[in-house]
């Protein structure tokens, strides 16, 4: 007796005869095969719409559209072409021979009287493939969906590598990234670049003042506040420690100092507390440089002259802006001449 086979795999019957339809269910039935009858090539073609079929049995004889202009139809429709046809006619083989089938479209066919045996065979086999082909989409689209899961675990992975874990900006790996990108596009393109190196002041005595819990909190609530202020293209980046540096693409010193500036001032209007700070509010010093568009000089280099003016900001008393060695702006709450500090 043979074992039926997983119920995923329909067959499609498609016979103007109702004697006939019950006898092939009755031959078909121990295979276990869901059999859903049509009675005519124009029911059959509907049934095509509404589901994918593993074979399809169908009568060469029917009236109105017989088993050959309906197997036609079958193969016109795209879902359709690859789907075994099987005959199952009553002609001899003088009458209408092989190779007449085979051009109508059939990948076989069967005489009647059909025989049980020779019939179950051919089903089980195209049931089989259809179940095989059916479960190699499954794997393919599983490959698919796990292949798109693993770029997109991939991208996001990279983009946490980018990024400072506590500010949740643009990190010192990313920087040398995009450094690289800058310099290339400086020459290829003519693009300039404003960099600014930022870095709060008296930042070791915050913490020392308030303890490290609080001096991170410090810096995520500047690094929020520096970002809004930023233009679109405009990048932030967290050096180390109390240090950001900021990109301008296509600025002048001048404009990359006002743009800085703005920020200061931002900063300075908060009045954040710093006990141990002159004015006795939180402040950041500043100074900028620039990567001039169709220069060659090496984007590091003018990362060390920007490090190099805030360095004289902070000597020059810091809470101030400083580009090519002069100070764009002091507030009020400066004392001339008080001493620099780190």
């Amino acid at each position: 007796m043979n074992a039926a086979l997983e119920p995923a795999a329909p067959v499609l019957m498609i016979d103007d005869n109702a004697t006939k339809r019950f006898a092939l269910r009755a031959i078909l039935e121990p295979l276990g095969l869901p059999i859903i009858e049509a009675s005519s090539g124009l029911d059959g073609l509907r049934r095509l719409v509404i589901q994918n079929f593993a074979v399809i049995l169908l009568d060469v004889r029917m009236p109105v559209m017989d088993g050959f202009e309906t197997a036609a139809l079958i193969r016109q429709r795209e879902q359709s072409r690859l789907t075994p046809i099987i005959f199952i006619t009553a002609h001899s083989k003088g009458e209408l021979g092989r190779v007449d089938h085979y051009a109508e479209g059939a990948v076989d066919f069967i005489m009647t009287p059909v025989a049980p045996e020779e019939l179950r065979a051919k089903v089980r086999v195209f049931a089989q493939l259809f179940a095989q082909a059916a479960d190699l989409a499954t794997q393919a689209n599983a490959l698919r969906t796990a292949s798109e899961e693993m770029g997109a675990l991939n991208r996001e992975l990279t983009a946490i590598a980018r990024r400072d874990a506590l500010t949740g900006l643009r990190n010192r790996r990313a920087l040398s990234e995009d450094l690289a990108m800058h310099e290339s596009h400086a020459i290829r393109y003519g693009h300039s670049y404003c960099m600014a190196m930022l870095d709060i002041d008296h930042f070791k005595a915050y913490n020392d003042e308030f303890g490290h819990q609080r001096g991170d909190e410090i810096l995520q609530l500047v690094a929020a506040e520096l970002t809004a202020l930023l233009r679109d293209g405009d990048a932030l980046y967290r050096y180390g420690g109390e240090e950001f540096l900021a990109i301008f693409p296509e600025q002048s010193i001048e404009s990359g100092c006002l743009a800085v500036e703005r920020m200061r001032a931002a900063i300075e209007a908060l009045r954040w507390p710093h006990p141990t700070a002159e004015g006795g509010i939180l402040t950041f010093s500043a100074g900028l440089a620039i990567l001039a568009g169709g220069s060659k000089r090496p984007a590091l280099d003018v990362l060390l002259e920007a490090d190099d003016a805030l360095y004289r900001a902070k000597a020059l008393g810091r809470n101030r802006v400083e580009c090519n060695g002069r100070a764009l702006a002091q507030t009020s709450t400066e004392a001339p001449g008080r001493a620099a500090g780190a």
